[in-house]
């Protein structure tokens, strides 16, 4: 039995190391992720092994490094079984271009694939490879289907590379990923059960869907969810702290009640809901367009904290000259919840929201009017909502105001998505 150390604080984390130059950032993240309290268990690849050593990632973890499929003993007791289903979270890091393509393929010719067949958890992967690797399209391809199999895919950092080139492929800073894992450990659909040895195949993201026994079964649902990334040159973007988790229940909720869901989402690292068809954007002009062709729908619930202005980029990185700042040329970005309202395609149901921090209430009324939608759900954002997991919710129609109370976004969800169904009836 391959049990994690007792009395940790935090999560159980089941870190694959893959093999790139990068790998040796994987100490870092093992470091970083041991002082937040986690617990830490390493599978080391073949390739990997070639830049760190299972030492030293033991070492910094305090528990046994894994690295071979035929281990007698672990495999004696089904370890790698073990191993992808006590974890919270399986983060790949770095995931190279192999292990992608394997992944996407499902291919398990090695413990690490193998785990990553087995496992019923959310997996994160953190690319890095060469510029061209990272462009190709194989790995566009691949990446793409791990995103539609519910697999959270970092975004590269844009640099110099170990090669000499410069490009985007380099690993992200050990910071950002240690945020991103934060997400995705706080995410509704991570769960902190430990789940024993089965029989029973698995199933990488089980539905909890009512089919055809739902009230919105026959329906379909558009979701936009999390911030918009508008580039200011090719290393720098405008963004905000919207985390994406609202508008992920949200799909999760709707899809649960049976209705065919779609959710374009900005960039987040965020297990995708089960049911639920998903499209990854990183602007507001690519959500515009996704909304767009994912037209007709029946309902369409517009989560995402789109980004009010872009910026007229620079083809290059912007350098400090020693004196002021260089002046950022805005232009306003499409407004896609008004155009959704004066479209031919226009939902039965559509609903905007308002994340406001002041004169929440007066400021969606203003905003339903303005929009032209049925509804709009203004939630407070003047605290930790936008990265929390809690909501206050007041839901604004013609009718008049709902004040609900304050609840986990799932529940917020689970309320919201009842609601419509009740209107739709």
């Amino acid at each position: 039995m391959l049990d994690y150390a007792d009395g940790m604080a935090g999560k159980r984390i089941l870190l694959i190391v893959g093999g790139g130059i990068a790998a040796y950032k994987a100490c870092e993240l093992v470091r970083g992720l041991r002082k937040a309290g986690h617990t830490v268990r390493c599978v080391l690849t073949n390739g990997g092994a070639h830049f760190v050593t299972p030492m030293a990632l033991a070492a910094l973890s305090e528990q046994p490094v894994h690295t071979s499929l035929w281990d007698l003993k672990d495999e004696a007791e089904m370890g790698h079984i073990q191993l992808s289903r006590e974890a919270d979270l399986v983060v790949v890091c770095p995931a190279t271009a192999d292990l992608l393509a394997k992944m996407a393929a499902g291919i398990a010719d090695d413990l690490a694939t193998t785990l990553l067949l087995a496992t019923d958890k959310p997996v994160l992967a953190v690319p890095a490879m060469n510029v061209r690797m990272w462009q190709h399209a194989a790995t566009v391809r691949n990446v793409a289907q791990l995103r539609s199999d519910g697999v959270a895919v970092l975004e590269p950092d844009e640099g110099p590379m170990a090669c000499g080139e410069y490009g985007p492929g380099r690993l992200p800073e050990v910071e950002a990923i240690q945020a991103a894992i934060g997400e995705a450990l706080s995410s509704p659909f991570v769960s902190s059960e430990v789940e024993t040895c089965s029989t029973s195949p698995p199933a990488a993201r089980p539905s909890t869907s009512l089919g055809t026994n739902g009230p919105l079964f026959g329906r379909t649902a558009l979701v936009t969810a999390g911030p918009t990334h508008e580039p200011i040159d090719p290393v720098r973007y405008l963004a905000n702290r919207s985390s994406g988790k609202q508008g992920f229940a949200i799909a999760e909720a709707l899809a649960k009640l049976g209705a065919e869901v779609t959710m374009i989402a900005g960039p987040v690292a965020l297990a995708t809901p089960a049911d639920v068809k998903r499209i990854d954007v990183q602007t507001a002009l690519e959500m515009a367009r996704a909304v767009d062709a994912a037209l007709p729908a029946d309902i369409a619930i517009l989560s995402a904290a789109v980004a009010d202005w872009r910026v007229d980029a620079a083809d290059q990185k912007i350098k400090k000259n020693g004196g002021t700042a260089p002046g950022l040329k805005l232009v306003e970005n499409p407004d896609i919840l008004a155009t959704l309202a004066k479209s031919d395609h226009r939902p039965t149901l559509l609903i905007g929201f308002a994340a406001e921090t002041e004169k929440i209430i007066e400021h969606a009324q203003a905003k339903l009017a303005r929009k032209g939608c049925d509804w709009i759900v203004a939630n407070d954002v003047s605290g930790d909502v936008m990265g929390g997991d809690r909501n206050t919710i007041h839901l604004v129609t013609t009718q008049g105001v709902e004040a609900w109370p304050t609840a986990t976004k799932a529940e917020v969800a689970a309320r919201l998505a009842n609601r419509i169904a009740d209107a739709l009836h």
